[in-house]
């Protein structure tokens, strides 16, 4: 495993395992015990995952020390204002059983996130969190947020995939200092992408599979992945992207599969916002 070190000189993990779209807290909480028996120690959930507490339960049971582990969770919209963040923070810290975080994110750029984020700047400097940052913050959007902020996030968490590459995102996260982070690695199982024949044809010279191949080529960006899995033998699968590396021959052929947009779902929709603002992660 190799770390990638923020902006402020914390260390991460290149590599993490996410609970998105896991719900069922004793399924959630057997898949993070099994991640980190696999060897993650960067695990990555959401107050909007509903199942903080599951995760928890598996930190509290897993028998790594705290101090290996990186545990990341994320502030929903209904909660993006100064206050909200605060009880936010303090009741995903109980749900997860920590005294500190690793890495306390923005989950949308929607609602009073500059609210948000002054309640975040203060949690981070009262050591309650490692690191502070963003997801799904577009160009444009970590532009004006970095120009106007104190404390620049240490990292954007957003859609990053082969058919999905955005380089132009990437290099201004690098303008800034910010370290990027890909949801959804797999395109959500989208364009073939486990049988995909540039992938695959690439991950034969290697003895990989094309889900390994697609990770390595992110991390080589620079990019951390949270790849998803309830089962073990993946979990496995997954984290072993470390034994071998992409030409700058296979990495241009796979940046050919980039399509420019994504197929997944779209943050400037007004339905979607409309939606995720009626979405309540508590009363």
């Amino acid at each position: 495993m190799d770390f990638v070190t923020l902006n402020n000189g914390v260390r991460m993990p290149l590599e993490g395992f996410g609970v998105f779209q896991v719900p069922d807290p004793a399924v959630c909480e057997q898949a993070v015990l099994d991640a980190i028996a696999s060897g993650y120690r960067l695990i990555d959930t959401a107050a909007a995952y509903m199942n903080e507490a599951a995760v928890g339960a598996a930190i509290g049971k897993c028998g790594v020390p705290r101090e290996e582990l990186f545990i990341t969770t994320k502030l929903w919209v209904q909660d993006a204002s100064y206050e909200g963040a605060k009880a936010a923070f303090a009741a995903s810290m109980e749900k997860l059983g920590l005294d500190y975080l690793d890495l306390y994110l923005i989950h949308q750029p929607m609602g009073d996130y500059y609210g948000a984020w002054r309640a975040m700047e203060e949690l981070y400097k009262a050591g309650k969190i490692k690191a502070i940052g963003v997801c799904n913050f577009y160009p444009h959007v970590l532009a004006d947020f970095c120009e106007t902020v104190e404390v620049k996030p240490a990292v954007n968490q957003v859609e990053l995939h082969p058919f999905f590459q955005q380089e132009n995102a990437l290099a201004l996260m690098k303008e800034y200092g910010v370290i990027p982070e890909a949801w959804g690695p797999f395109a959500e199982g989208k364009h073939g992408i486990f049988t995909h024949p540039v992938l695959t044809t690439i991950g034969k010279k290697y003895g990989k599979t094309a889900a390994q191949v697609a990770l390595r080529w992110n991390i080589q960006r620079g990019v951390v992945v949270i790849p998803k899995s309830v089962h073990k033998e993946r979990m496995e699968q997954n984290m072993a992207v470390w034994d071998f590396a992409l030409s700058a021959e296979e990495m241009a052929e796979i940046g050919k599969l980039d399509l420019g947009h994504s197929e997944i779902v779209s943050h400037s929709d007004p339905a979607f916002v409309k939606m995720l603002h009626g979405l309540k992660v508590h009363d």
